[in-house]
């Protein structure tokens, strides 16, 4: 990530100035596909009032460049265990990618989930069997996969599970 300073941070800690920036997050149009973009994930957080979902933000040199939402409780999916924290809409700017931020992201998150919510043991998500970048991300990363997830296009898509 050359010689820039990368910080994970709270959506609710970030000044007017990197909320307004969030929106220049872009990520590639087959990336879109399986994780939307930042205006739906911003419309996601922003029309929940709740303490169960936060917004996540990767932060180069004090700019947004990655963005994903961390949800628990009565926003968990039936698949998911009791004691999770669902991790969705993960976008890192396309200009960005291929630097380290995904998996600085990764790194730093079960920190942050701690710290936040220290009842949570374990960190889930789905992800689509044709999302081949995002499930070898996920695996070399750490996850590990752990059943079914949501329906997809064809049967099921892959639960995958980081223990904290």
């Amino acid at each position: 990530m050359r010689d820039l300073a990368v910080q994970l941070t709270d959506y609710r800690d970030l000044s007017q100035t990197q909320r307004d920036q969030l929106i220049d997050i872009e990520v590639h149009p087959e990336q879109r596909h399986f994780a939307g973009d930042i205006s739906s994930a911003l419309y996601i957080l922003l029309s929940v009032d709740s303490d169960d979902m936060r917004g996540v933000v990767v932060l180069l040199d004090s700019v947004p460049q990655a963005f994903l939402l961390l949800q628990r409780g009565a926003f968990l999916p039936a698949w998911a265990e009791a004691d999770a924290a669902m991790l969705s809409a993960l976008q890192v700017d396309r200009r960005q990618q291929g630097q380290g931020l995904g998996r600085f992201c990764m790194t730093a998150l079960p920190s942050l989930v701690r710290t936040v919510w220290p009842d949570v043991g374990r960190l889930q998500l789905s992800v689509d069997l044709d999302n081949h970048a995002a499930l070898a991300f996920y695996q070399a990363t750490g996850w590990t996969y752990t059943g079914d997830g949501y329906r997809a296009r064809r049967g099921f898509e892959r639960q995958m599970t980081l223990l904290l």
